[in-house]
């Protein structure tokens, strides 16, 4: 058996848990470095009333915990289907290299999932979204990011 089919089994593995015991959608993710899963995920939206619960960001927060770093530079992440906006945010934010996925974001919406329209929306500018932006001028806005920006302590990421 080829190793990506390796992991990816080990993702569907998740994903069918999730559906099976009625805890989130039918997805899962495992993000691996070096050969090996440093960490797992199926989607726990609704065991966890969280609806950011994605197998993918489940796995993400796995694979950061066990390795004690919010870095995963290297990991690359398998999953049962092409990631949502938000999960693909967060693969960017890890510095993950590489993603493997099966289903698209079509096939998620033809099964009732809104990955596809959201990728829509975040090519229009905001003011003409379907969902209300407004963009609000606050005095602390300017310094809070002053503070950050002469922070000399800081953790950049």
């Amino acid at each position: 058996m080829h190793t990506d089919e390796i992991f990816l089994n080990e993702a569907f593995g998740l994903a069918y848990q999730s559906v099976r015991n009625n805890i989130g959608g039918p997805f899962g993710a495992v993000v691996v470095m070096d050969g090996k899963i440093i960490g797992r995920g199926g989607n726990l939206v609704l065991s966890q009333n969280d609806p950011t619960a994605h197998a993918e960001i489940v796995a993400i927060r796995d694979a950061c915990t066990n390795l004690n770093n919010f870095d995963l530079s290297g990991a690359v992440l398998y999953a049962t289907c092409e990631p949502c906006p938000m999960c693909l945010s967060a693969i960017y934010w890890a510095n993950i290299s590489k993603v493997y996925y099966c289903s698209s974001r079509y096939d998620a919406e033809a099964i009732g999932f809104r990955d596809n329209h959201i990728y829509e929306e975040m090519a229009v500018p905001p003011e003409k979204r379907t969902l209300s932006f407004h963009r609000v001028h606050h005095p602390e806005a300017a310094v809070l990011f002053r503070e950050w920006s002469e922070k000399q302590n800081k953790m950049p990421y």
